[in-house]
């Protein structure tokens, strides 16, 4: 299960109701010795950090996200309003005391950048930065423009890296959890006559046996593998959403940028033919997302002009104006996101005729819990 929460939802400046982008995912294993959906020990609950906007980690002290557990760090593209935030996040975690390595998946222009903030202004990071420059991982020919991340022998994230298109080179991050799960059939265990023992364990955790009687046991024979899957695709600006055409395939969730209506973004491109917002409306992310039969999407990046509350009647530029064009073309469930909305995102829903069906649940505010 993925737990989203939108740190910041603004395009371009902050407002006074919404930051610049960032984006916390939270990695929760349901399988957690006494973990529950909302109350898993702190501790177990890594997570990452898509963007990260000036403000960011002022955003975080609204919310229970500590950044001991923060594992990875996933930078889109350069503009200001999606890393100006990061040196400063970066210097918190120093004197918060972490110390363990800490992976970025970034456009090389951003280690200039911090290599820039740490001569000039003597920060310090007393842990290892882990850089993966995104340039080097979409020229790989092995595993191309893909990093793993284990987080326990059954708990894995695969981070994709998809080219988009923007003024600069702008990116969007396919995050894949994997958990896979052995369960132990003790109810074949007892029919073959094998007693509870220190010899279950072992089979459950993957080894042959023998038995006192010299009986030899397969772990194969006993136990099951299951595997839970949730993949969850967050796109950096982007004027071209096909560009996701591949990743959204067998993704449960799309989170996709939709800085104005249609109708703004036409009358922007006629007042200055030679000017290309090189961003989405609400329509054309609307319109990729029926035609790749989508289920769920979650629209943020909104341009300051439109005020937080929803009123088609108002003459005031507002959400519903984004959520009808949207909605104009697209059947699917929709979120259009706001600062500390947070979302529970699980992929391995089964239904009754066998098949699996993702499930994307909206948990309220993180502010004030």
């Amino acid at each position: 299960m993925l737990k989203l929460t939108f740190l910041g939802t603004s395009a371009g400046v902050p407002t006074k109701q919404r930051n610049v982008t960032a984006l916390a995912i939270e990695c929760l294993n349901p399988h957690t010795s006494g973990s529950q959906q909302g109350s898993q020990n702190k501790k177990s609950r890594p997570w990452l950090l898509i963007d990260c906007g000036e403000g960011t980690q002022q955003q975080l002290l609204h919310t229970k996200l500590s950044l001991r557990q923060l594992t990875a760090i996933c930078i889109t593209h350069v503009h200001g309003d999606h890393c100006y935030g990061l040196p400063g996040l970066l210097a918190s975690a120093a004197m918060s005391g972490r110390r363990e390595p800490l992976t970025l998946i970034a456009p090389k222009a951003i280690s200039a950048l911090l290599d820039a903030f740490i001569l000039h202004t003597e920060l310090y990071l007393p842990f290892t930065l882990n850089f993966a420059s995104i340039e080097d991982l979409l020229s790989q020919e092995d595993n191309k423009g893909k990093v793993k991340i284990d987080l326990d022998n059954q708990h894995q994230l695969m981070i994709d890296v998809y080219p988009l298109s923007h003024r600069v080179p702008s990116h969007g991050f396919g995050i894949t959890q994997t958990i896979s799960r052995r369960t132990l059939n003790t109810d074949k265990l007892t029919v073959d006559g094998i007693p509870a023992s220190a010899l279950w364990g072992k089979l459950q955790q993957g080894e042959d046996v023998i038995t006192k009687d010299g009986q030899h046991l397969q772990s194969a024979d006993y136990v099951n593998n299951k595997t839970q899957r949730t993949k969850v695709v967050v796109a950096g600006d982007n004027d071209t959403p096909d560009c996701l055409s591949t990743a959204v395939m067998d993704a449960d969730l799309l989170v996709h940028e939709a800085t104005y209506t249609h109708e703004v973004m036409m009358a922007i491109q006629a007042r200055n033919p030679d000017f290309d917002p090189m961003h989405s409306s609400a329509h054309v992310v609307g319109t990729f997302a029926q035609k790749m039969n989508l289920k769920n999407i979650i629209l943020t990046h909104f341009s300051a002009r439109y005020q937080g509350f929803d009123n088609p009647d108002s003459e005031t530029p507002n959400m519903a104006y984004i959520r009808l064009d949207a909605q104009s073309v697209y059947q699917g469930n929709l979120w259009l996101a706001a600062d500390f909305d947070q979302y529970m995102v699980n992929g391995a829903v089964d239904l009754e005729d066998g098949t699996k069906s993702s499930r994307v649940q909206y948990l309220g505010s993180a502010r004030g819990r």
